[in-house]
């Protein structure tokens, strides 16, 4: 999946940006409180992406 793909769902669902690290974004969902760590290549590979966004509760 695409990086921007990703950021993409997981603003939808309400989650946002928290900081910018050397490798990884750290994204924040509000209603929750979970914090997730998104490595910056331009791809993520699938399992990775469904990770993140079931636990940022994104999909």
């Amino acid at each position: 999946m695409k990086r921007k793909e990703l950021e993409r769902k997981l603003r939808m669902a309400g989650c946002y940006l928290k900081r910018e690290g050397a490798s990884h974004s750290l994204w924040i969902n509000p209603k929750t409180g979970v914090v997730e760590a998104v490595p910056r290549h331009k791809e993520i590979k699938e399992p990775l992406a469904r990770k993140i966004l079931k636990r940022l509760d994104a999909e």
